[in-house]
């Protein structure tokens, strides 16, 4: 008998005045119980069936035992999860709940393999790849326009990027000076309604590590302005982006479409004496309060490179921290949006940054910077697959607007929510799921299971 066949059997002395005993041997049964709530997001997104229509299946058909939209929705499923590597297909491929929602009976043939996913991941070309890309951002767009029924009158999109350090000899993979490090630049597009909590991430580009912040902005404007301008043909359109953006191909893009925006703009002499008295003015009311202190103003300006002059706000400050000097800080912003320096800057640019929390929640709690594959496009399809993973558990925040998990990261909703023991009947018949009757968020999980429209 082989030690794959033997159970293991713990006794812990003093745990109780019964015998204890641990066994791994419960059929059916599974650790991700709420991974129903990733299905349901789904089925109010479309997603998974819209990238599997988008990915072109080059395989011999009479060799093929996993089906294009089975592979997905085992890869997406499991990101979602917590299973961030496609290793973790050798333990997951049994699962009875991951073959539920994957589309097998929890009782029938097992999911892919790791050699499987390996090779699925390395299939997509860049024509593929960009068709994959297009059908998730419209999904999105489209999930959005049902759930607001005419009601954005102001949408607005952030564009930025991140570093993803690389450890190995990745297509790719280059040294950028800026960050010291050999790296991957993604960059993400989101989208945010009015002025709601949430931030939707609609795009996720992987470029090379040298690439410019400019690299592919235009591109994904030019996508993403006709899918909202058809969907929202009412809603003002508003474009946030930082210095590394401030660039004139960009400027009169937008200029040219007629949007909103707020662009930073790297400081430079003509900009340094522009704001030169103001600067002086905050140093005088920081050095008599002993704390930060700033002032906004506008001037007007056109860089050499410009063909006529923008609006620029400034905004003079000197910074205080306790045991250090004091710091000047002026920063500028390219805008023409109506209102004053300070509340373009303040209430507008400045948040600008909540983008930051959703490429941290991004890498922190679904990792996807596990580009660890040799081919770039493999890299770039991975990054797609966790974009989408996220998608489903932003569709799922949503829904958990009026619970406990109203603003709750990523990682809070899959502790909460995804992570439940569930037990799995199969019959001819009936599939029945067994939830812990003592399930501390059982409340919770029954209101976005509701409004997932996944309880009669």
């Amino acid at each position: 008998m082989n030690d794959s066949d033997t159970t293991q059997c713990l006794l812990f002395e003093g745990l109780s005045n019964k015998r204890v005993e641990i066994q791994f041997t419960g059929q059916e049964t599974s650790s991700d119980g709420g991974v129903l709530l990733l299905k349901a997001a789904d089925g109010r997104l479309g997603l998974i069936d819209a990238m599997s229509r988008a990915m072109a299946d080059r395989r011999d058909p009479a060799r093929v035992a996993h089906e294009i939209e089975t592979l997905i929705s085992q890869r997406v499923y499991a990101l979602g999860c917590g299973y961030e590597d496609g290793n973790d297909a050798a333990r997951l491929a049994s699962d009875a709940m991951m073959k539920l929602v994957s589309g097998r009976d929890p009782g029938g043939e097992d999911l892919a393999s790791q050699p499987s996913i390996s090779r699925f991941e390395n299939a997509p070309r860049r024509a593929d790849l960009l068709r994959i890309s297009r059908k998730m951002t419209e999904a999105v767009v489209s999930a959005q326009r049902r759930r607001l029924s005419g009601r954005a009158k102001k949408i607005t999109i952030d564009l930025d990027q991140t570093m993803d350090p690389v450890h190995g000899e990745q297509q790719g993979s280059l040294f950028n000076g800026f960050y010291g490090n050999h790296c991957f630049i993604p960059l993400l597009g989101s989208i945010t309604f009015n002025d709601e909590a949430e931030q939707f991430v609609v795009a996720a580009i992987l470029r090379p590590g040298n690439a410019p912040d400019k690299k592919g902005a235009r591109g994904l404007l030019r996508r993403l302005l006709p899918l909202l301008r058809k969907a929202f043909p009412k809603a003002q359109i508003y474009v946030r982006l930082d210095a590394g953006f401030g660039c004139p191909e960009i400027l009169d893009y937008l200029d040219a479409e007629g949007l909103r925006y707020a662009v930073g703009y790297g400081k430079n002499p003509v900009l340094t004496r522009a704001s030169k008295r103001l600067m002086g003015t905050v140093r005088r009311l920081s050095k008599g309060s002993q704390q930060t202190e700033r002032l906004f103003a506008s001037t007007l300006y056109a860089a050499r490179t410009w063909s006529y002059k923008r609006n620029v706000v400034i905004k003079a400050e000197v910074t205080r921290t306790k045991g250090r000097e004091p710091r000047d800080n002026p920063r500028y912003v390219v805008s023409n949006l109506p209102g004053t320096p300070e509340w373009i800057y303040a209430e507008f640019y400045s948040k600008r940054g909540e983008i930051e929390n959703r490429i941290k929640e991004l890498k922190r709690g679904m990792h996807i910077d596990r580009t660890s594959c040799s081919k770039f496009e493999a890299n770039q399809f991975r990054v797609l697959l966790t974009l989408a993973a996220f998608m489903l558990m932003q569709e799922i925040r949503v829904k958990a607007r009026l619970t406990h998990f109203a603003r709750a990261t990523v990682d809070s909703l899959r502790l909460s929510l995804i992570k439940v023991a569930a037990r799995v009947t199969s019959s001819a018949r009936r599939i029945f799921i067994e939830l812990p009757a003592a399930y501390p968020f059982r409340l919770d999980w029954l209101r976005v299971a509701g409004g997932l429209a996944t309880l009669a």
